[in-house]
């Protein structure tokens, strides 16, 4: 382990997201198992006690490859000569509070958390944007970094591709390891449209297509969509909090394949950059797309056929999603 260490910021990190994220971090999990690891942990200034406490039990898990933790609520501390950042903290949507008021106070965040990302980190650094609105959060932090590439950045579809995947196993009566290439196309909210049209389920050593194998189009063209769609609003109805275990083991699992790359022959989801109208998505939104990665570069799948009920679902997520960033956009020059 004489590598040097990376350095990792989480933002939020006194919330419950972070601290499902934090451990697997720190053990390996995303970087590797032989990559020390400086952590920073980023809040606001009165959750800097509960900060002092998250410090206090990674130290006590005694782990080998974690160097340093760093908690902190500066943005000049936080940001400094990082590997990657993972900005899980944003502005939830309060009661009563309308759709723009939420962009206008996240955007105020992501501006200010992408002009600290320009000034002070590695112009290599990996951004991943998890705080909701999550697309459009990102495509701010990216606009406020102008030298850093826009393609350093992306935000979390991969806890709705593992949903998906998911639901299409236990359907099947498989592990959710023998379902790959689920699609998630736009943005991450109740418009994202899960595609298994591409999708390849191995049962009983053979690779079968997703509807040869689920044997029910009616399931996978509605309920499947829908509970897919939902189920974030569907795990805090139950649980009274937010999806927290499984959107941290999302983030590791976008991390890592950044890192790592994907396997031959599969792609995984990521909100990414439109830039060259991929898939008859406009430019400049932060859109979920299916992608490989290699060398630490995503490229988005080309050529993947696209029926008419994909292309209307997904052109109803752009929609939402030009329609946010138009919105945000205003607030940006404000």
């Amino acid at each position: 382990m004489s590598a040097e260490p990376v350095r990792v910021l989480v933002t939020g990190a006194a919330g419950q997201i972070a601290y499902s994220l934090l451990f697997g971090i720190a053990k390996g999990d995303v970087f590797g198992k032989d990559q020390p690891i400086t952590l920073i942990l980023l809040d606001i200034t009165p959750m800097l006690p509960v900060l002092d406490g998250v410090v206090m039990e990674l130290q006590d898990c005694a782990l080998p490859l974690l160097r340093e933790v760093i908690p902190t609520d500066k943005e000049e501390v936080a940001f400094k000569d990082l590997d990657a950042a993972i900005l899980v903290g944003s502005m939830p949507r309060r009661e009563g509070m309308e759709r723009k008021d939420l962009l206008k106070a996240n955007v105020a965040i992501f501006k200010s958390q992408g002009a600290a990302l320009e000034k002070y980190a590695k112009k290599t650094v990996k951004v991943l944007v998890v705080g909701n609105p999550a697309n459009t959060n990102c495509l701010i932090a990216a606009k406020s970094a102008p030298s850093i590439p826009k393609g350093n950045f992306s935000c979390l579809t991969r806890l709705d591709h593992n949903r998906a995947r998911s639901q299409v196993a236990m359907r099947c009566g498989v592990p959710a390891t023998q379902v790959k290439n689920v699609i998630i196309w736009g943005n991450h909210s109740s418009t994202q449209y899960p595609d298994v049209h591409h999708c390849k389920v191995n049962m009983a050593g053979s690779d079968l297509a997703c509807f040869a194998a689920v044997k029910d189009d009616d399931w996978l063209k509605g309920s499947f969509i829908s509970t897919v769609q939902q189920r974030g609003a569907a795990v805090i109805a139950a649980r009274k909090l937010s999806s927290a275990m499984s959107a941290a083991k999302a983030i590791c699992d976008h991390m890592r394949d950044i890192w790592s790359g994907t396997p031959e022959g599969e792609f995984v989801s990521m909100g990414v950059y439109s830039s060259s109208n991929s898939y008859g998505v406009a430019e400049d939104l932060i859109y979920s797309f299916p992608v490989h990665i290699k060398d630490k570069q995503w490229k988005i799948v080309d050529g993947l056929a696209i029926n008419d009920f994909s292309r209307g679902k997904m052109d109803a997520t752009a929609a939402e999603l030009v329609e946010e960033r138009d919105t945000a956009v205003t607030f940006l020059s404000a």
